[in-house]
């Protein structure tokens, strides 16, 4: 089992990336970022229910609250990414990505520090 949810953590970290930077360098959303936010909240999701199970269940600590507002802002990023492409003017998509690399900064808050943790042990 810790073998799949490092594994999903990765593709979440990889396809996440992928979204948020070439959001970035492409100078607006488009529908490839859209679907790599997607896959990296499904992918996030996978691997934060498998090491759940493995814990025990949900553990409100440092790492368990971090990674609980990550996930919330990466449903809510998505959604509006979502909104934002099919519904927002040119201008929002082009400025999308000044909301998606500071939630891809909190992200990674969770994603290190349940390797930090991990390592401590």
């Amino acid at each position: 089992m810790l073998i799949a949810a490092i594994i999903c953590m990765c593709l979440a970290l990889t396809f996440y990336s992928v979204g948020v930077w070439g959001e970035k360098l492409s100078g607006g959303l488009k529908g490839f970022h859209l679907a790599m936010f997607w896959s990296g909240l499904i992918f996030d999701t996978t691997g934060t229910t498998v090491m759940s199970k493995m814990a025990g269940g949900f553990v409100l600590n440092f790492h368990g609250a971090t990674g609980l507002i990550a996930i919330l802002l990466m449903i809510f990023h998505a959604l509006w990414a979502t909104l934002t492409l099919f519904k927002g003017s040119e201008k929002n998509k082009r400025n999308f990505h000044k909301f998606s690399l500071p939630v891809w900064c909190i992200w990674l808050i969770p994603f290190f520090s349940g390797m930090i943790f991990a390592m401590v042990k």
